[in-house]
């Protein structure tokens, strides 16, 4: 196999977060850089760290030259190019929220593949543009360098078909109004993981709480998704920082039809302005609230730990049980507080919670006399899209392509 580096791109509407891993030996990868390129279109900046976290760059961009996720792409690649020059890049992986019920595994991006994903656009029309600008910034400079789609539904598409339905029409579900799920990189990469840190359950019924700005809740059996709680959109579910989770329709069409709000009012609704920060007035970020004094921010709290604990009793009906629950993400990983929240709220399924254990951030959180056990496990999406990609470029080398640059554009 060619030594190289793996390129993996994250876009999204204000920022455009980049990691890059060089290849080993064999098939191991180990993360050289991580940065992001955010405040996009008002107070852009670039920041980037080395494998071991310290800090290789820090500084203000000109607002002219970091317009868009394709500026955005210009300047990261200009800043690997002079950083890592010389060293070939093998690939560039990037995250792409939507895969539809056509893609179940990442593929190599051509022609056909991102006018299939252009169509997706209205099932995720906040974050499947800004992935897709970036591929196509990456094909109009760099048109021979493989590019691999990774997909935040693909991992659900083991999901048995009752799981996906909802109860509409016939036609509307074999037009693609089905529930999809999302978070899927992160899932996949702790199902991946379980067997080296939590063998006993790996096999098992696990629970997984991927607890961020973004939440949800996914269901495995033997390291397979059966369920989840974000279906059609990234707006069902939990209630999120930013996002409301799910909700009756009724409130929409009331909304529609006696507040004549328009669907782009609904939309910077349901994905700005609700959430944690509706609810609680004061901030969409879980510390924030946890700390602050105001009676809203307290019950914002409270309601998020209540839904997340309903949620994942319903998950457990799905599965007929669980053996254990898995902390992921920015929350689930950081946050003592609203774990054991959780897991006290779920004491009924059998978890007991080593409050020392908990306190120190795990991995395993749960008391050695728990029925069913709790777990601390960060997840890593980025290295999960670099497998993927190296895995789809690692036959036959071929010429090697070096990293970006601005110079191209």
């Amino acid at each position: 196999m060619s030594r190289g580096s793996i390129l993996v791109v994250n876009a999204g509407s204000s920022s455009l977060k980049f990691s890059l891993f060089r290849t080993g030996k064999t098939t191991e990868l180990n993360l050289a850089a991580r940065g992001q390129v955010d405040g996009l279109g008002t107070r852009p900046r670039l920041s980037v760290k080395d494998g071991s976290g310290a800090a290789l760059e820090e500084r203000d961009l000109e607002l002219a030259e970091a317009r868009d996720a394709k500026d955005a792409v210009a300047i990261a690649g200009s800043w690997l190019k002079g950083r890592f020059a010389g060293e070939p890049l093998l690939a560039v992986g990037h995250r792409v929220v939507h895969g539809g019920p056509e893609y179940s595994r990442p593929v190599l991006v051509d022609e056909p593949v991102l006018a299939a994903l252009e169509r997706l656009v209205p099932l995720a029309p906040l974050h499947q543009p800004h992935n897709l600008a970036a591929i196509r910034s990456l094909r109009q400079t760099q048109p021979r360098l493989p590019q691999v789609a990774c997909f935040d539904t693909a991992f659900h598409r083991s999901h048995p078909q009752l799981a996906d339905l909802y109860a509409l029409p016939w036609a509307y579900y074999e037009a693609g109004v089905r529930r999809y799920g999302f978070h899927g990189l992160s899932y996949e990469y702790i199902a991946a993981t379980l067997p080296r840190i939590a063998p006993g359950i790996a096999g098992g019924r696990v629970i997984v709480a991927h607890l961020g700005s973004g939440a949800s809740l996914c269901a495995l059996r033997a390291g397979k998704s059966v369920d989840s709680t974000m279906g059609f959109s990234a707006l069902d579910g939990l209630p999120m920082g930013t996002r409301p989770g799910a909700l009756d329709p009724g409130i929409l069409l009331y909304l529609v039809g006696e507040r004549g709000m328009t669907a782009a009012a609904l939309e910077k609704l349901l994905y700005k302005e609700s959430g944690l920060l509706g609810l609680s007035g004061v901030s969409n970020d879980m510390r924030v609230l946890l700390a602050s004094g105001e009676p809203r921010a307290r019950l914002a709290v409270d309601f998020f730990v209540y839904r997340v604990a309903r949620e994942i009793g319903a998950l457990a009906a799905s599965l007929g049980g669980v053996d254990g629950l898995v902390f992921t993400a920015g929350v689930g990983e950081n946050s003592a507080e609203i774990r054991a929240r959780v897991v006290a709220a779920c004491a009924w399924l059998g978890f007991a919670l080593d409050a020392d254990a908990n306190r120190g951030g795990g991995p395993r959180i749960s008391a050695k006399g728990s029925a069913v056990s709790a777990w601390v496990v960060p997840t890593n999406e980025e290295l999960m899209i670099a497998r993927h990609t190296l895995a789809l470029v690692a036959g036959p080398p071929a010429p090697a392509r070096t990293i970006p640059s601005s110079a191209a554009r």
